[in-house]
């Protein structure tokens, strides 16, 4: 989980399936609460990734997207990247999933 969002964090907990692992790269912005119980009897892991292991989780994701992984649903906008300011005040707000800086633009 690289958004660092409560509700992605809470999302993937509910829909998690027994013994599954959660990742967690992004920082969020305050504490929040989780399902503590879903997460204890589901076996869920979850890790905290900072750092050098960050590189392992990349190699990991590149697998998933060679396996056909789709993430367009969780990109909500896309800017030129003369347009930074722009996409990083919207990513600033908090209120928006993945926002991509297009550089052939």
């Amino acid at each position: 989980e690289m958004s660092g969002r409560p509700e992605a964090m809470r999302e993937m907990v509910a829909n998690m399936t027994h013994g599954g692992r959660i990742a967690m790269l992004g920082l969020p912005a305050e504490e929040f609460a989780v399902d503590w119980s879903k997460i204890v009897t589901s076996m869920i892991t979850v890790k905290g990734i900072y750092g050098r292991e960050m590189f392992e989780t990349w190699y990991a994701m590149m697998v998933l997207l060679e396996g056909g992984l789709d993430l367009s649903p969780v990109i909500t906008n896309r800017y030129g990247f003369r347009d930074f300011e722009a996409a990083f005040d919207e990513a600033a707000t908090g209120r928006c999933g993945k926002i991509i800086l297009d550089w052939t633009a």
